[in-house]
């Protein structure tokens, strides 16, 4: 097996990010840098930033419904984290993608490098929906301006398809995006006076929360 996708494997790192670890010199074999390309054996001993690194026995994702109040992180810095709702035996998994604190929804996690970068990449262009509660009624003006011309933000434009959870509900919609950038969905609304009070994810490409209860996991 190559360099790369042993790192990738057993770190639950994208390819392009063992590529980078390896070029930087993060990564040694045998207590030494490896080459590139170079293959690595069930007897050569891998380390990244000094610790040994192991591929498990298979791959492993699982499917959480985060609460909210809950940081997708494994340092909470005083506030909980996703970690605190799984067994230590799936501590070493990692979440792909994001939802902030006051979030919740769909979020999957996983040792498997290559599934993470398949579901984030953009040219993938896995679909997110997110079922969503505003502060005051959508007005049709600025739901055309998110839907069909898009509202510039500081790291680009952002166009969001939506529909009401309920027909005569302006309050309540549903967003379809393909892109995940930071707190995105809550800038959008933001920039035209709008304060998103639920943000709650529901399906992520092929996957979807369906009945899963709140704080429950179970493995896809």
């Amino acid at each position: 097996m190559r360099i790369n996708k042993y790192v990738a494997l057993a770190t639950g790192l994208s390819r392009r990010a063992a590529d980078a670890a390896i070029a930087e010199g993060r990564v040694q074999v045998n207590d030494q840098l490896p080459t590139p390309g170079q293959s690595i054996n069930d007897s050569d001993i891998v380390l990244l930033d000094g610790k040994v690194i192991t591929i498990a026995a298979e791959s492993t994702t699982i499917l959480l419904h985060k609460p909210v109040g809950y940081v997708v992180s494994r340092n909470g810095q005083g506030s909980r984290t996703i970690y605190d709702l799984l067994p230590p035996s799936l501590h070493h998994l990692k979440p792909v993608g994001r939802l902030d604190k006051d979030s919740s929804g769909l979020l999957l996690l996983t040792n498997n490098g290559d599934l993470a970068q398949q579901l984030t990449h953009p040219s993938h262009h896995k679909r997110k929906v997110y079922e969503i509660t505003l502060d005051k009624p959508l007005q049709p003006l600025h739901r055309q301006l998110i839907a069909d011309r898009g509202i510039q933000l500081n790291d680009g434009l952002s166009q969001l398809g939506l529909e009401r959870q309920v027909d005569g509900d302006d309050k309540r919609w549903v967003v379809y995006m393909s892109e995940g950038r930071n707190r995105q969905i809550r800038r959008t609304f933001d920039a035209v006076g709008y304060t998103v009070t639920r943000l709650h994810r529901v399906t992520f490409g092929e996957y979807s929360l369906e009945s899963l209860a709140s704080g429950s996991y179970k493995s896809i």
